[in-house]
């Protein structure tokens, strides 16, 4: 597909997009294929398929404007606060805000997205684009913020981050609470922890515990690969 596309095509993407999202809502992932997407959105199944290879390719546009979405919820919080608590809590809270409404089918994306083999996996090469934006979201929070880290850690603590907004993810998938308001709670009393950790992660007697924790971090993502 193009990568810039006229007016009414770009309508059309983003018609068969909203299509799939309030299938995959109603009829469930699994259940939804690209020839239902095709005949609900009103357009040819070749043309569905000139836009999307793939119902892959439709959850990774899903995570393409989920990310434009947090990305656009969370510029008032970085232009408004500077502490690094704040904003990281800020930041956390827009992406609840933003997916709350695609919770009722986050399950069944995150089944296929567990599969480390699966393209929807948020480590798989397909979705290194949101991934990428994601970890570059971060490290603004990190460097608009009062945060006084190490050189090293300066460097990984955007990626760190943005695994454990991974984790409160994951969390938020399986919380049946009203609301979810189990991740909130659980966003609201880890913020401080992670705040505290980062600022005594400059203190001279954790200085080898970090060393050895963004080590052993190189390690495990292949970074440290000869």
């Amino acid at each position: 597909m193009p990568d810039s596309l006229t007016p009414k095509a770009a309508q059309t993407r983003a018609a068969i997009l909203a299509t799939a999202l309030g299938l995959f809502r109603e009829e469930g992932y699994d259940r939804t294929t690209m020839r239902a997407v095709a005949k609900e959105a009103g357009v040819s199944l070749g043309s569905t398929y000139y836009y999307f290879a793939s119902k892959e390719h439709l959850v990774q546009a899903f995570y393409d404007e989920l990310l434009a979405e947090h990305e656009a919820a969370v510029e008032d919080v970085l232009a408004r606060e500077s502490g690094f608590a704040d904003r990281l809590r800020g930041s956390l809270d827009a992406w609840l805000a933003v997916a709350e409404p695609h919770h009722a089918f986050a399950a069944q994306f995150f089944r296929n997205a567990a599969d480390p083999a699966s393209p929807l996996s948020p480590f798989s090469a397909e979705s290194a684009p949101a991934r990428e934006g994601s970890v570059a979201l971060m490290r603004r929070l990190l460097e608009g913020s009062d945060a006084k880290v190490s050189r090293r850690l300066e460097g990984r603590l955007p990626e760190l981050l943005w695994l454990l907004q991974m984790g409160v993810v994951l969390f938020w998938v399986y919380d049946a609470s009203t609301g979810q308001q189990r991740t909130r709670v659980l966003v609201r009393g880890v913020v401080p922890l992670v705040d505290r950790l980062v600022r005594m992660s400059r203190l001279p007697v954790l200085r080898g515990v970090v060393d050895d924790v963004l080590t052993l971090l190189d390690a495990v993502s292949g970074n440290g690969e000869s």
